[in-house]
């Protein structure tokens, strides 16, 4: 088996990831994921995908991630490893599929109008 990537975004988040046959070591941006995603609720989510095909520790990962915050880069990583896993096996499509896992969350932060001191709050209004 060769190198397998696949792209997940979330967010601002962009997450370039790269599966080989291994021992189930998680390199985010050079360091463990562990290390890089401090807190288990986010780390869970890098392991997700793995754990609904049953197939841990059998492949690296090496994740390239960048632009938003921790939550949106560890979802925008699930999505690229589910995506790496379906093109690996079409089988993994179904249960990923399920949880989706891949589809893309397109929800993004709403710009900043004019005249307002943000999206939609609103000075206060005075009639007189």
């Amino acid at each position: 088996m060769e190198m397998i990537n696949a792209i997940g975004r979330r967010k601002s988040s962009i997450a370039r990831v790269y599966l080989t046959k291994g021992n189930g070591t998680v390199t985010v941006n050079g360091r463990d994921y562990k290390e890089y995603f401090p807190q288990k609720h986010i780390q869970a989510n890098i392991t997700d995908p793995f754990t609904t095909v049953e197939v841990e520790n059998i492949y690296d990962v090496k994740v390239n991630v960048d632009g938003g915050g921790f939550k949106g880069q560890s979802e925008a990583v699930r999505m690229a490893i589910a995506r790496a896993l379906v093109k690996l096996n079409e089988d993994f499509r179904v249960p990923l599929k399920t949880k989706k896992y891949l589809r893309r969350d397109a929800r993004i932060v709403e710009r900043k109008k004019y005249g307002k001191p943000k999206a939609r709050k609103s000075f206060q209004f005075s009639k007189r």
